[in-house]
């Protein structure tokens, strides 16, 4: 389904009874809302599901490519309130939970729970940031085949790459059909993001934070130290899986996600 959000096109999903408790699922750099897909399946029988393309990415409007995580957050909450949705439990994984712990800042009010995946709360350290300008350009030159070639060995975990290739295509693709002036403009507004690690004590709703073992663009020491700030977060760092934890052990995924959602209904 497609609408529009303060003029910019947004693609989304929406399956489930109208009457369960809604979940927001925000997806990672570069990816689309095609990677909830086993999220999607075990919750859509019992919650209001909901998945949708970032703008740039998947099926949503590519723009002019320039973008900041402040429009990323007016387009949630606008998608929000054009569902219809009072109070919602926002997923975001890596640039998704940097998109959702930005939100709750702002929009704290409607927030019924947050969920934290292979994500970090602090913002780009100066050699982060010449990466990603780097990183940048060099899509803008070379393309997104290029770009996957490197940065897929550096998202999954190692055993995932060889036991579970179709989980790894379909990411590839994802990729592969993203806008090189999207990622670039995604890029750049990842470096620009605010620091949310001083607001992390202020969070009052039921958090649950998840982590890959093998994660190492976001590390289980930066899931750990989130917790330590945020009160009664629960922590699950999860085996056999590195930076796409839900696709890589959707089982432990999803387990974890369902008995933390039980908690608040």
């Amino acid at each position: 389904m497609y609408l529009k959000i303060g003029g910019f096109g947004i693609d989304y999903s929406l399956e489930g009874p109208k009457t369960g408790l809604p979940i927001v699922f925000i997806h990672g750099f570069p990816f689309g809302k095609e990677m909830w897909k086993p999220q999607v399946e075990a919750l859509k029988q019992d919650y209001i599901v909901v998945t949708y393309d970032l703008r740039g990415h998947g099926a949503s409007d590519v723009g002019n490519g320039q973008y900041t995580i402040e429009y990323c957050v007016d387009d949630l909450m606008g998608l929000i309130d054009a569902l219809k949705l009072q109070q919602v439990i926002v997923v975001g994984s890596s640039m998704g939970g940097y998109i959702a712990l930005r939100a709750y800042e702002r929009h704290s009010d409607r927030f019924k729970g947050l969920v934290l995946c292979n994500t970090r709360s602090d913002d780009d350290t100066n050699d982060v940031k010449i990466k990603r300008a780097l990183q940048a350009r060099n899509v803008k030159i070379y393309g997104m085949r290029k770009f996957a070639n490197k940065y897929l060995p550096a998202i999954f975990y190692e055993k995932i790459l060889f036991k579970n290739p179709d989980v790894v295509k379909m990411i590839r693709g994802i990729i592969e059909k993203t806008s090189p002036n999207a990622a670039a403009g995604m890029l750049i507004a990842l470096a620009a993001r605010t620091n949310s690690t001083p607001s992390l004590s202020k969070i009052e709703v039921p958090t649950l934070i998840m982590v890959g073992q093998f994660d190492e663009m976001t590390p289980p020491s930066a899931s750990i130290a989130m917790k330590e700030k945020i009160q009664n977060a629960e922590l699950h760092i999860l085996p056999d899986a590195a930076h796409m934890s839900n696709l890589e052990n959707p089982e432990e995924f999803n387990k974890h996600l369902i008995n933390f959602l039980k908690k608040i209904e």
